[in-house]
């Protein structure tokens, strides 16, 4: 049974027309218009906007993005709409009737020109020393209208303080252009609320509550707002020159991994179209700049599902057959750090329905600097260990203190995949020119189920596979075709999935410790369901607050960026619907290539447990290095 209930997208993540009164006349109806002279036909209610996108037109933007709702406040997109006395936006002017456009026209041109102008007017800095140089929507426009001067003068002093509390997000408001970009997706694509406009008039400012440092306020470092501000105004906080010192550093051994989103959307910093992952090429790259060894993070995604997987069998038996009612069910996903701030700020009398497990990042962090560092005699004080994710929010989730349990901060660095083509573009390299190479042992295999952890639905996807096996005794490909489940992929904003268990076989030798066997299991209907962005997020908590069909549930993926890890907000910019569904494309496409495509099968993570977590998963020394606390039978003990 599977839910796709598109009334429950947040009314941004819906497509961006304008919403017309069901009686108005001739709803649902083409409307044919004139457009530079050409006729052409549009369905009603379409907006000039649109109109000209889909005829090639090119009209130019700012505050307007395709995951966002209309605002109408930079007013660049203006055109010429015969009959009206002044120019008019074209992303809020409706198509209702049949009119004449005229996109550029001397006035046309001159009010573009001019409102580019008064932008750069109150724009401080100097783009060559600016993080988004070369990708900055400002920047680009002037050079399109041919704007080489100041024309209505320049502030020449800074009016604002940069704002660095943040582990994740940097916000320096002298380069704000008040689109309300970072509003909007906040508000309405997040349902956050850290950012609004405040003033009036030339006093107007992007403000957070009371003014507040971000690290003060409730945002939740996703850095979906970074991913679409069109200038400077916020970028990720980059710790890329203290990485460059420890690579320089003979002294100490620096370690990377990387996740699979930065692999699928790295290629779209060097020039290359969505949808090609780079994951070898890559890996020559980082060898080549200096790291001493490239590890890949779906090792411990593989190690996520098995303790994360185990966790979620201790609480169902310790509810269902023991009987425990403090057993807190749903078991929620905690791989995605800005879903996990976002639970803690919003909905703290769910924390305890958190899995306990630590992100694939964490705990990758944790065996280096443990069980690495013994295998290969190296005093974990001199190794550095770096993240690349999609995620701004992991540099966040690197300096949270229970991620300290190797004796050392587990991850030393979150790089974002923007952040890691710069080193790479530095180092002199471009990344599609690299022969390819493998990752290196012990951890040089990963499984397909760890890769699509990087799209939406993959964590539940990979648990999936390991529980149908596990517990059923049947191959997973015997139950949906190529071991591709479905039901739990693709963009709907919330998926509710049935599955019932009609057979049970023997509990394998690595959990029997702490399960007897599956004959509880039998006939039960396992109820899962997966969400991405905290906007949906939140209609599921709200649903199961009120006791609503979703709190029926035994176990929910959830992840705080639309489209998952992905369309994180440490990914390559600009970014779409259409862009995330490319880069999700990628990540299928290098999974299905792979012979080994579930968790429990990885050799590698079995290694781990027979000579190292010896006790397995959820055991002692396993919630030791790759929990937050401590859980047995669905106990849970600080």
């Amino acid at each position: 049974m599977l839910i796709n209930d598109e009334s429950r997208a947040p009314v941004s993540q819906k497509p961006n027309k304008l919403e017309l009164p069901a009686e108005k006349e001739g709803i649902g109806s083409n409307v044919t218009i004139e457009i530079n002279g050409e006729k052409v036909t549009v369905p009603f209610g379409t907006t000039i906007l649109e109109a000209c996108k889909n005829n090639n037109i090119h009209i130019p933007t700012l505050c307007h993005h395709d995951d966002l709702c209309i605002a109408g406040v930079c007013r660049i997109c203006v055109v010429d709409v015969e009959g009206m006395k002044t120019l008019q936006s074209s992303c809020t002017f409706p198509i209702t009737a049949p009119i004449k456009i005229k996109t550029t026209t001397p006035m046309v041109r001159k009010a573009r020109r001019h409102i580019i102008d008064l932008m750069l007017s109150e724009h401080f800095g100097e783009c060559y020393s600016c993080v988004r140089n070369n990708n900055c929507e400002l920047q680009k426009l002037a050079k399109e209208y041919g704007v080489d001067r100041y024309n209505f003068g320049h502030i020449q002093k800074s009016k604002y303080d940069v704002d660095k509390s943040s582990f994740s997000v940097i916000r320096d408001m002298d380069k704000c252009i008040l689109c309300k970009r970072c509003v909007r997706t906040c508000i309405d694509l997040q349902e956050v609320g850290v950012l609004e406009a405040v003033n009036r008039g030339i006093d107007t400012t992007i403000s957070t509550f009371l003014d507040k440092p971000l690290a003060d306020v409730v945002c939740i470092n996703c850095g979906q707002c970074i991913n679409r501000c069109p200038t400077g105004a916020l970028h990720a906080n980059d710790p890329s020159d203290k990485i460059w010192e420890a690579i320089d550093n003979p002294t100490k051994h620096v370690i990377i991994q990387t996740a699979p989103s930065p692999r699928a959307a790295i290629c779209e910093e060097f020039g290359m179209e969505p949808g090609t992952s780079l994951t070898r090429e890559l890996n020559t790259a980082l060898r080549r700049i200096g790291f001493d060894k490239i590890f890949d993070t779906n090792f411990t995604a593989d190690l996520t599902i098995m303790e994360e997987g185990t966790e979620l069998i201790l609480r169902l038996y310790n509810a269902l057959v023991e009987g425990n009612a403090e057993v807190k069910v749903p078991q929620f996903t905690s791989c995605s750090p800005g879903w996990v701030k976002y639970l803690e700020h919003f909905y703290p009398e769910f924390i305890d329905n958190l899995s306990s497990a630590k992100s694939p990042q964490q705990m990758f962090g944790a065996l280096i600097k443990t069980y690495y560092a013994k295998l290969q005699g190296i005093d974990p004080a001199d190794i550095v260990t770096v993240a690349v994710m999609p995620c701004s929010a992991k540099k966040f989730e690197c300096e949270r203190p229970e991620m300290r349990d190797s004796g050392f901060k587990d991850v030393d660095y979150g790089l974002t995949t923007r952040e890691l083509a710069q080193m790479i573009r530095e180092a002199g390299i471009h990344l599609p020119e690299m022969p390819k190479s493998d990752f290196d042992d012990p951890f040089g295999e990963a499984s397909g189920a760890g890769l699509i952890f990087g799209a939406t639905g993959g964590v539940m996807e990979a648990a999936l596979r390991s529980i149908i096996e596990l517990v059923t005794g049947n191959k997973v490909e015997n139950v949906f075709q190529n071991a591709k489940i479905i039901p739990v992929r693709g963009f709907e904003g919330i998926k509710y999935v049935e599955f019932p268990i009609e057979g049970v076989a023997e509990v394998p030798a690595i959990l029997k410790p702490l399960i007897p066997d599956w004959k509880w299991l039998e006939g039960v209907t396992l109820k899962v369901a997966v969400a991405h962005g905290t906007a949906n997020a939140k209609k599921v908590m709200e649903n199961i607050k009120s006791g609503g069909k979703l709190s029926e549930c035994h176990f929910i993926e959830f992840m705080g960026c639309p489209g998952g890890c992905l369309g994180g907000g440490g990914q390559p910019i600009p970014t779409n619907a259409k862009i995330r569904e490319k880069r999700a494309e990628a990540i299928y496409a290098e999974e299905e290539g792979l012979t080994l495509r579930k968790s429990h099968e990885n050799p590698y993570v079995n290694h781990i447990y027979a000579n190292f977590l010896l006790d397995g998963p959820c055991g002692e020394l396993s919630h030791k290095l790759l929990h937050t606390h401590y859980t047995k039978r669905g106990k849970f003990i600080d």
